[in-house]
């Protein structure tokens, strides 16, 4: 709590002294043209008023309504997050993309393909990377993680060590039996065990994005989102 009421304080110091600088550059702007007269006084003062206007409003947009969310997952612990409007959206992108795939869904031993599984997981590590680039960057917030700092420990701490493993073995026996049912691979269960082990710390991310997104019980809404 302490970190956040000083985060808090910090972006309005920085807002009002961001409100002063601007203010005192169109007041300058005004004297000077004021000096000179004619109509190139409103010219210049209402486009320097216009250019502060959008800048500030561009500041305020990424950094107004920081919200402290804490969010406990899988080899990260608890952690803790200031989000803003930007931030929850993208969340909230991630959080979507992570429920209604079939990589979050059991497998039980003797059901569905380890292959449409690992197919997911590979859709899933693409669309949260697409989603990371083509969003703008959180603003930098003090004693807080970020969203894609969650996503990314995602991608590099669930998905691509599963896959890394398992993908090259499943590709490597299909090719050496195309006439063989899957449940032969050798790795077949033990690759199903790992994957369920997967599909439980993936749910956890999900409601970690879920509660990131601002969403009051994202629990239930997975439950309701998760194809059957």
């Amino acid at each position: 709590m302490k970190a956040r009421v000083v985060a808090i304080m910090q972006v309005r110091w920085v807002r009002l002294l961001a409100a002063a600088l601007v203010g005192a550059i169109v007041g300058l702007a005004i004297f000077e043209m004021t000096e000179a007269g004619g109509r190139w006084i409103f010219v210049v003062t209402g486009t320097v008023a216009g250019m502060a206007a959008v800048t500030v409003a561009q500041f305020y947009s990424r950094t107004a309504r920081l919200t402290e969310v804490k969010v406990t997952v899988p080899q990260l612990s608890e952690l803790t997050f200031l989000v803003n409007n930007e931030s929850r959206q993208v969340a909230w992108q991630l959080f979507v993309e992570t429920v209604t795939r079939v990589s979050v869904q059991s497998l039980d031993d003797d059901e569905g393909l380890v292959r449409e599984a690992m197919n997911s997981l590979y859709g899933l590590f693409a669309t949260t990377r697409d989603a990371l680039k083509t969003s703008r960057p959180s603003a930098p917030v003090p004693g807080g993680q970020t969203v894609e700092y969650f996503a990314i420990s995602m991608l590099n701490k669930e998905l691509r060590p599963f896959l890394s493993k398992w993908h090259p073995l499943l590709t490597a026996w299909e090719h050496e039996h195309p006439d063989q049912p899957e449940s032969a691979w050798p790795g077949d269960q033990e690759c199903r065990a790992h994957l369920r082990r997967l599909q439980s710390d993936i749910a956890a991310y999900a409601e970690g994005f879920g509660h990131l997104a601002g969403i009051h019980d994202p629990q239930t809404l997975i439950a309701g989102m998760m194809p059957r």
